[in-house]
């Protein structure tokens, strides 16, 4: 699994493998969020090893929130996909294999 990440103002989703299945990394995670203000709410899917953070944009930066889980060990940024690398690598797997049928047909 790669790492990903996608933010929008007040609002951002991680994906990590180390967070994957680990539940006591997940709960120091959710431990860590609890005491810094400005986050609203983290919600943690151990299946997918996906955080998503809701934060106040005013009192915290998306650099900020990324810096700590790197800082923690928890994320790996320069590892990280965004959700346009994820899309335009899925329209090219796509791509590929409309081509490839569209020749078997012809």
């Amino acid at each position: 699994m790669n790492y990903y990440i996608h933010g929008i103002p007040g609002r951002l989703r991680l994906k990590s493998p180390i967070i994957k299945k680990n539940k006591v990394v997940a709960k120091e995670v959710e431990e860590m969020f609890e005491s810094i203000k400005g986050i609203n709410d983290v919600d943690v899917n151990l299946l997918t090893g996906s955080l998503l953070i809701n934060y106040n944009p005013k009192m915290l930066k998306y650099n900020d929130i990324v810096e700590l889980l790197e800082k923690k060990g928890y994320f790996d940024a320069s590892r990280a996909i965004t959700n346009d690398d994820y899309i335009k690598k899925t329209v090219s797997k796509v791509s590929e294999i409309a081509i490839s049928i569209i020749t078997t047909i012809v």
